[in-house]
């Protein structure tokens, strides 16, 4: 039995050919991403365990609310401090270091870099007068603020060199800073694409922290003693609150375990659009080992008869699956190790430099790997073998099995009617729970696979609503009608795989654009300012850009937003500072108690969600601690509902900006004489230096930045889900080719009786054309279900929730289902119609 198998494979090479490139292509997906991920999770571990080479020891404030300015915060790590822990024994060193956020633009004067990983950072020399982390590769350290030292690969990307003037941007306004030097790093940061501006230590600490304080002092260890040992030292002088001691290594391991985590996200997702490909191909492979068990069906029976067991008929069927998909998993390794390569290849062409290290290709990914191809594919074909090893030997020789009978196509649409049923019921009782995402989801599988084993029910009446079209086509479209329905079963699995991914585009395209129309009109709705001001990466502005705006003479109306962490009660709660005067001019907020008034003295509002959870209400007095400690009380004189944009507690600056240490401003609201147009805009771009880190944007600005995040994402998802529609594309093609293969003789009675070659052709493609469409319209009609379904859920949370139908979108999937069907047909088409007459009529 298994020297048979093995024949038959290699007698039916061509057949299995699609079901290998399906497998493969599932395969590929899945090694692809675990190389891509571990060889980029890798590299950036080696590139942050480098960073740490001169970190033995590093002091840093003592847990995330002090960092963040929290009542009660530690004190500064200063000088006193730093000299201190530079003289405990077994220390060779110690280096302060201070950072933040510094925009660097190219001689156009456009922003390097994203925004997030735009970084400044203090030159710090030794003893020798050179700085080991940053060793300089042209000219010399920076001295002053006025002179600034670039890393290499910043300064190449722009084109700078030493003696250049370079603007600059810390906070808001612009700065020029002359180029003193280029500096080599091991940052991974900036081998991910950003850029590090060094100042000396006393300009950084000016712009970064306080004048002679450190957000961090490193310690390195003299020769012969180790990081724990020097730790223990170093804890004997530290203070006893507010400061902590950490090894290096252990820097180093937990940002390591902050990547590997990240990368972790990145491979779950890729890994779900692998399976997703690999459940499409679930479709193609059992069509294959079906139609090839029909085609052979003699064959069994024959062996059945000479003394073959049932159970040695199936194991032959599932060695042919597993010699399969052995070859398509070896296959897919070696193409996913190329995909890995070629990903990596592509985020270095797009800017997202990766740091440099070897390809990994770990051993569990190779296992993964084969399991999956060898595992899918055995799986797969389980079913038709079992069923091929049912069949009586003499009905077999008889082909008496051929048709499906009545019985079971009744037990068939009575389980598909119970999973439809007990699926969409799934389904509609969670829109109306306040956490339904469990019952959503267990509905959602269980009505896809419901719809599923209702297809070959479903194709005869939506087909047959094709007709009249068909009819058009002549004898072809006829014909083309009635071979789509001849085998319900067939059509249905060539059908599904397409619906599947088909289901998946639409419905996250309908989800995504009616969460976008949501925030969109949350972000906008309350927002009557003409432009609102902000920093890149989320960065705070210097309030001088507020007052810059503010004097201008186009200007009617400015606030700030500043925000300060303050204990309101027993938590900890962040108060949004404004201009009172002016914050009703710019907004429009919805009060569902009380109102705005005059924002002045201790009046504050609260947005509803902040007021329910907490039990307060219009009259409500707050016990608050301010950021510097000092005690106060507000008084709540409104509550409204919060957005995007807006949303806490809200108070008048006056009341607020005397308790903070560092007045910054998250964003400017503007509003203007002329209202939003180019010259306005232009006017305030220009009033602030023609700024690269800041962005002037008005209400449509808002909602295309807004846009453009749901587009990228969308086009991703596109990108990904396109495996599984190339991998429905095979399934239309295998099944049409064996298809042909199985109407040879009747094929060639149509060529003898008069129909053409074109005839034959035009009869394939519009037999694949109407299976693909009937696949598109199941698939776009549960992807609008299923997209109705979600958004009825995050209407619960997102007020402003509208449901988008997608109608452009729709018809162009649709189109692409067509064009599916028609591409897929070109080669069974061409195969069909060069049939030789004569030996095709004689083919059994």
């Amino acid at each position: 039995m298994f020297r048979t198998a093995l024949r038959n494979v290699l007698a039916h090479k061509a057949r299995l050919l699609m079901t290998v490139l399906a497998v493969m292509l599932g395969v590929a997906f899945v090694s692809g991403t675990l190389v891509f991920t571990s060889t980029i999770s890798d590299a950036f571990q080696r590139s942050s365990q480098k960073g740490f080479d001169h970190v033995d020891v590093a002091l840093q404030p003592h847990g995330s609310e002090s960092r963040s300015g929290a009542p009660g915060g530690a004190p500064d790590l200063d000088q006193k401090l730093l000299d201190k822990v530079a003289a405990v024994p077994g220390a060779a060193s110690a280096t302060g270091t201070v950072s933040g956020f510094t925009a660097v633009a190219d001689k156009h004067g456009k922003l390097i870099g994203d925004g997030f990983s735009t970084r400044g950072g203090n030159y710090y020399p030794g003893k020798d007068g050179k700085d080991a982390r940053y060793p300089l590769r042209d000219g010399a350290a920076p001295r002053g603020g006025a002179q600034i030292a670039l890393d290499a690969h910043t300064a190449d990307r722009a084109g700078y060199r030493v003696g250049d003037t370079v603007r600059i941007s810390v906070d808001g306004p612009v700065r020029e800073a002359k180029l003193t030097g280029i500096f080599t790093t091991d940052d991974g940061t900036v081998a991910a694409g950003g850029s590090l501006a060094l100042f000396d230590t006393a300009s950084a600490q000016k712009l970064f922290a306080a004048p002679g304080a450190y957000s961090e002092i490193d310690v390195q260890a003299a020769p012969g003693t180790s990081q724990s040992a020097l730790k223990a030292a170093v804890d004997k002088v530290l203070p006893r609150d507010g400061v902590e001691a950490t090894t290096g290594k252990k820097l180093a391991d937990d940002q390591a375990e902050q990547i590997a985590q990240s990368m972790d996200g990145m491979k779950t997702g890729l890994l779900a659009f692998a399976g997703i490909a690999l459940f499409v191909g679930i479709f193609i492979i059992a069509n294959t080992f079906t139609m090839l068990v029909a085609q052979r069906t003699k064959e069994l029976a024959l062996m059945r008869a000479v003394g073959a067991s049932r159970r040695q008929v199936t194991r032959s069927v599932l060695i042919e699956a597993f010699v399969v998909g052995a070859i398509a998993a070896v296959a897919g390794l070696a193409a996913g190790i190329g995909i890995g390569a070629g990903l990596r290849t592509l985020m270095n062409g797009t800017g997202a430099t990766v740091p440099d290290g070897p390809l990994v290709v770990s051993p569990s990914t190779i296992l993964a790997s084969l399991l999956v191809g060898v595992v899918v594919t055995v799986l797969a074909a389980w079913l038709p073998g079992r069923r091929a090893a049912k069949i009586p030997p003499v009905a077999a020789m008889n082909s008496v099995h051929a048709t499906a009978t009545t019985k079971s196509l009744v037990a068939r649409n009575t389980i598909g009617a119970l999973f439809a049923g007990a699926g969409t019921a799934g389904v509609l009782t969670a829109t109306g729970m306040d956490d339904g995402k469990a019952v959503m989801g267990g509905g959602a599988v269980l009505l896809l696979i419901g719809v599923f084993v209702l297809t070959p029910l479903l194709s005869r009446p939506l087909i047959a609503l094709a007709a009249p079209v068909l009819r058009a086509f002549g004898i072809s479209g006829s014909l083309a009608r009635q071979n789509a329905v001849r085998n319900p079963r067939r059509t249905a699995a060539t059908a599904s795989a397409l619906m599947v991914g088909l289901t998946l585009i639409t419905g996250l395209t309908v989800i995504a654009g009616s969460v976008q129309k949501g925030i969109d009109k949350m972000a906008t709705s309350a927002l009557k300012a003409d432009y609102v001001v902000s920093m890149a990466g989320m960065t705070p502005l210097s309030p001088e850009v507020a007052k810059k705006l503010g004097d201008l003479d186009d200007v009617t109306a400015v606030s700030p937003l500043r925000n300060s962490p303050s204990r309101v009660g027993t938590g900890t709660e962040y108060l949004t500072g404004v201009n009172g005067g002016d914050f009703g001019k710019l907004t429009q907020l919805d009060f569902t108690d009380g109102s705005l008034g005059r924002l002045s003295g201790d009046a504050a509002v609260v947005d509803a969600t902040t007021a329910k959870e907490k039990g307060w209400r219009v009259g409500s007095r707050l016990p608050v601690t301010f950021e510097d400690g000092k005690k106060g009380t507000l008084s709540v004189s409104g509550v409204y509902e919060g957005n995007e944009m807006i949303r806490g507690i809200i108070l008048d600056n006056a009341t607020l900006a005397p308790h903070q240490k560092h007045i910054t401003d998250m964003r400017v609201m503007v509003k203007t004489k002329d209202g939003a147009t180019d010259a306005t805009k232009d006017s305030l771009v220009e009033a602030l230096g023609k700024n690269p880190a800041i962005t002037v944007q008005d209400k449509k600005d808002v909602s295309d930045s807004i846009a453009q995040i749901f587009n990228l994402m969308l086009n991703m998802l596109y990108g990904l889900l396109a495996m599984a529609v190339i991998v429905a594309v095979l399934g239309v093609i295998n099944t049409l080719a064996m298809s042909v293969f199985e109407r040879s003789q009747e094929i060639g009675m149509l060529r003898a009786i008069g129909l053409d070659r074109r005839g034959i052709k035009r009869m394939v493609r519009l037999e694949s054309l109407v299976i693909s469409l009937f696949g598109g319209v199941l698939g776009i009609g549960l992807g609008v279900f299923f997209g109705w379904a979600a958004g009825e859920l995050i209407g619960s949370s997102l007020a402003t929730y509208e449901l988008v139908l997608p109608w452009g979108r729709m018809g162009i999937f649709l189109a692409l289902a067509a064009v599916v069907g028609v591409l897929a047909a070109l080669w069974p088409a061409r195969r069909a119609a060069r049939l030789n007459m004569l030996e095709a009529i004689k083919a059994e």
